[in-house]
């Protein structure tokens, strides 16, 4: 994909009641949108769009991987998506968003999808993403266990304990 292009709907041009469009959105898509959570990935987007009086519903499905940086190791790693996100679209005077609401000027009539789909994928990120168990980098998982293991021991041995809390400790005996 060269341009974002494709991703704008004519809504004004649609004369069925129901209209599917699908897109393929691959490395190129999440470069061009340059978005802080994703920078690759390769995406299916199929659109359901129901043209009702006054507004237009739009059904996304969203189904793919992207390449996120593991949060132990700051390897890339595979996140798969799946999303089903519902929109509704009016023609308007000028350009609003609120909700799940989008009003589009009128003499214009054209969506422009591409940030919103970004979104809809952003939203379903898990807010931890690591690898598998035993996948991430090695060198990296080394150097974390010895940098934590040392800190521990420095924080323990250096600080005296609160009076407060040593009671506390007792009850652990």
């Amino acid at each position: 994909m060269s341009s974002l292009e494709m991703l704008k709907i004519d809504l004004k041009s649609l004369t069925d009641e129901e209209t599917t469009l699908s897109f393929d959105l691959d490395d190129s898509y999440f470069a061009t949108l340059d978005g802080a959570d994703v920078k690759k990935g390769s995406l299916h987007v199929s659109v359901s769009i129901r043209k009702a009086t006054g507004f237009f519903e739009l059904l996304f499905h969203t189904v793919g991987t992207i390449i996120v940086p593991c949060d132990r190791c700051l390897d890339d790693m595979d996140q798969p998506v799946e999303t089903d996100n519902r929109l509704i679209v009016k023609l308007g005077s000028e350009y609003s968003e609120e909700d799940d609401i989008i009003v589009v000027p009128e003499d214009e009539g054209i969506l422009d999808t591409s940030w919103i789909i970004y979104e809809f994928v952003a939203l379903v990120i898990p807010i931890r993403h690591v690898h598998a168990p035993g996948k991430c980098n090695p060198a990296m998982t080394k150097a974390l266990e010895e940098l934590s293991a040392d800190r521990s021991s420095d924080e323990e041995s250096d600080q005296p304990i609160d009076p407060r809390w040593e009671a506390l400790l007792k009850l652990k005996e």
